[in-house]
C-alpha cells in the first residue's frame, strides 16, 4: 500500500519555474482515477487498496440495472458464460456484478442455496484437489488461514444442495485479472469490494440459480455470452503465500485446525 503523501500538490506562482508535484496515489492508483465503489477499504484490520481502473472497464464493475432475466426477487442468478452475477431486487432491477469463473465452476448446472457465510475465510484444498494435482496443492494441505493472501478473499458464500455442501463458493479474490475471465481453477470469484458490498445484504437461504448457455445468448447476446478468455494457471510458491498470510493482520497466523475446504 502506497501511503498518502504528507503534502498536497502546490500550484506554482507565475514567477515559479517548478513543475507540479506528482498526483497523490493510494495503492498505486492516482486519487483522480479511483472508481466510485472501488476505493480504499479498511475491514477487520485489513487494508484493501483501490481496484485499478484498468480492471473496471465495460461490464467489469458493479451496477444497478434493469434485470434482464426470469428469476424472482431475492434470487442470485449467476451467468457463468457472460461472467456476470445478478442479485434480483423487488422493483424489477438487479445489482449486476462481474465475476471470474474457474474451470470446475463452469460445470455448475444446478441450483443451490446459501447456507453459510464467512468473513475472511480460511482455505485448504479438498482431497480431490490433492489427488488430482498433488504437485500444485500438496504444499497447501495444511491450509491457509484467512487474510489478504487467501484465495477466498474477504468473504465467502457457501453453496449447498439440501444439507450437502457442494464445495462451490461465491467468494472474493486477490486475482483481479481473473474477473471477467475463466481461470484454470476456482469457483465464482468477485472483486473483494463487490463481495463485501453483497455479503451483508444477502440472507442465509438465498437461492442461487445458474443460467444456461442458451439463455445467456438470448438475454445477453452472443458476444457477451462468450466474453473473456481462459487464463493459464499462476503458481505462487507456498512459502510466499504462508509468509504473506503471517504478515497480513488478523486473524493471526496459526494452526489450521479449523480451515475450510474449498472445491474447484
Amino acid at each position: 500500500m502506497t501511503a498518502l503523501s504528507a503534502c498536497a500538490a502546490r500550484v506554482p506562482s507565475s514567477a515559479s519555474t517548478s513543475t507540479l508535484s506528482p498526483e497523490q496515489q493510494i495503492g498505486g492508483v492516482p486519487i483522480s482515477q479511483i472508481v466510485d465503489g472501488y476505493g480504499l477499504i479498511e475491514d477487520a484490520g485489513y487494508r484493501l487498496p483501490p481496484v485499478p481502473p484498468k480492471y473496471l472497464q465495460g461490464l467489469n464493475r458493479r451496477a444497478l440495472v434493469p434485470y434482464p432475466g426470469y428469476e424472482s426477487a431475492g434470487t442470485i442468478e449467476a451467468d457463468l458464460h457472460a461472467k456476470l452475477l445478478y442479485w434480483v431486487q423487488d422493483d424489477g432491477s438487479a445489482w449486476r456484478f462481474p465475476v471470474g469463473v474457474g474451470r470446475q465452476g463452469l460445470s455448475m448446472s444446478y441450483d443451490t442455496t446459501i447456507k453459510r457465510k464467512e468473513k475472511w475465510p480460511s482455505w485448504t484444498p479438498t482431497q480431490n484437489m490433492l489427488r488430482r494435482e498433488p504437485e500444485v496443492y500438496g504444499e497447501f494441505a495444511g491450509g491457509v488461514p484467512g487474510g489478504l493472501a487467501n484465495p477466498l478473499g474477504a468473504r465467502a458464500l457457501y453453496l449447498y444442495q439440501g444439507s450437502r455442501d457442494t464445495y462451490y463458493r461465491i467468494h472474493g479474490t486477490n486475482d483481479l485479472a481473473s474477473i471477467g475471465n475463466s481461470g484454470s481453477a476456482g469457483c465464482i470469484r468477485m472483486f473483494n469490494h463487490d463481495v463485501i458490498f453483497l455479503f451483508p445484504k444477502v440472507p442465509l437461504g438465498t437461492k442461487v440459480v445458474i443460467r444456461d448457455y442458451s439463455d445467456s445468448v438470448a438475454i445477453e447476446g452472443e458476444a457477451v455470452a462468450n466474453r473473456g478468455y481462459e487464463q493459464p494457471a499462476t503458481r505462487v510458491p507456498a512459502e510466499e503465500i504462508y509468509a504473506a498470510a503471517a504478515e497480513s493482520g488478523p486473524p493471526q497466523f496459526g494452526a489450521a485446525s479449523n480451515v475450510e475446504s474449498f472445491g474447484y
